[in-house]
C-alpha cells in the first residue's frame, strides 16, 4: 500500500469536482440467504469479512484504502490491498456490501467507496454485540455527503496512525445547540488526546464546496456558536469545551471559510478556531497541520499561522 507521505496529489480525492455524481458499480439480481450461509459454512467468509461489515457499519462509507489501513490498526494480516479488493468483490457479489464510484467532468473517479447492503444488515444483526442502523436510504446521500464522510475517516486514521497522544475517536458525535433547540452531529469525529493524564477532544466539522455551501456551513457554525456559548460541563458528554477544527478542501477554501465566519459574525468566543485541510493530513507528522486566522497590527488585516501543539507530535 502507497503511505500517505508518498502520496503526490495537488488536489484532494475528497474535493467536490464540476458536474460530480455518484455511480452504481455494487451486484443487481437476487441472493438468497442460504447462499451466503453456505458460504459462511465453507469458509469463504470469515472473521475478517465480518470485521469489514463492522468497520463500514461504524464508519457508514469507507473506501478500500481506509479499510486496509483500518484492519491493520486493528491487528488484521490483510497481505495487501489487492487481497482486500479480492474480499470486498465477494462481499459485493453477494450483496452484503455494495458500492460506488464518482465521475464528473474530469473523468472516472479513481477509488471506490463501499457501503453496507441489505444482506450485511441481515448478518450484522445476527451478532449480539453489534447495533447495526443501515437502513436502505442511507444509500442514496448525495455525493457532498459521502465525500465529507471520506474526509472525517482519514482524518481519524491519520490521528491513529501518527500521533502519539491518540488516545479514542467518535465517528459522528452529536452536539446539542440549546437556544436553537437543535440537536446535531459534526460531519467529521471527535478525536482525544491523552498525554500526562491530561485529555483534550477535537471536534473536526467537514465543509466541501457543494452547492450553496456557503449558507450550510453559516447555518451550521450557528449551531456551534449555540453550543459553545451555552457550554458547561458534560454538555453532551464533553467534561471540557472541546476544540473546534474546520477540514476544508485545500488552502483557498480555509480562507473562503474564514471569510464566512467573520462576514456572518459566527466567530466563537470560548476558543480560537482552527482550520486543516485534506491533504496535511498526508504529511509525515500533523503537528504543521493546523493553521489559525490572527490580525496582523502592522496591516490590520487577517493572515494564516500554523499552530504549534506539542500534543500533535
Amino acid at each position: 500500500m502507497v503511505e500517505d507521505n508518498q502520496i503526490k496529489a495537488q488536489v484532494s480525492p475528497f474535493a467536490i469536482r464540476k458536474g460530480e455524481i455518484k455511480t452504481f458499480d455494487g451486484q443487481d439480481g437476487y441472493v438468497s440467504m442460504n447462499q451466503i450461509v453456505h458460504k459462511i459454512d465453507i469458509g469463504h467468509i470469515t472473521d475478517i469479512h465480518f470485521e469489514i461489515l463492522n468497520l463500514i457499519n461504524e464508519f457508514e462509507f469507507m473506501t478500500s484504502r481506509q479499510i486496509y489501513q483500518m484492519l491493520e490498526h486493528k491487528g488484521y494480516d490483510v497481505k495487501s490491498q489487492d487481497k482486500l479488493n479480492n474480499k470486498l468483490d465477494s462481499l459485493v457479489k453477494c450483496k452484503i456490501l455494495t458500492r460506488y464510484y464518482f465521475t464528473s467532468d474530469e473523468g472516472k473517479g479513481i477509488y471506490r467507496v463501499y457501503c453496507l447492503e441489505k444482506m450485511g444488515k441481515y448478518l450484522l444483526d445476527t451478532r449480539e454485540e453489534v447495533e447495526c442502523k443501515w437502513k436502505q436510504s442511507d444509500n442514496t446521500k448525495p455525493v457532498a455527503m459521502l465525500k465529507k464522510r471520506l474526509a472525517g475517516n482519514q482524518v481519524i486514521i491519520a490521528y491513529l496512525n501518527k500521533v502519539k497522544a491518540f488516545d479514542s475517536y467518535i465517528v459522528k458525535p452529536t452536539l446539542t445547540a440549546k437556544t436553537l433547540g437543535k440537536i446535531f452531529k459534526t460531519s467529521g469525529a471527535c478525536i482525544k488526546l491523552t498525554k500526562n493524564k491530561k485529555s483534550i477532544q477535537f471536534l473536526f466539522e467537514v465543509i466541501r464546496r457543494e452547492e450553496d455551501w456557503q449558507k450550510k456551513f453559516v447555518d451550521k457554525m450557528n449551531f456551534y456558536k449555540d453550543f459553545y456559548d451555552n457550554f458547561v460541563t458534560m454538555d453532551s458528554g464533553f467534561e471540557k469545551v472541546p476544540q473546534l477544527i474546520l477540514v476544508c478542501e485545500d488552502d483557498r477554501h480555509m480562507a473562503e471559510a474564514f471569510k464566512e465566519v467573520v462576514t456572518n459574525k459566527v466567530e466563537i468566543n470560548k476558543i480560537n478556531l482552527y482550520y486543516t485541510t485534506d491533504l496535511k493530513q498526508n504529511g509525515e507528522s500533523l503537528k504543521d497541520a493546523l493553521t489559525e486566522f490572527i490580525l496582523d497590527e502592522n496591516t490590520n488585516k487577517y493572515k494564516a499561522k500554523k499552530v504549534e501543539l506539542k500534543l500533535l507530535d
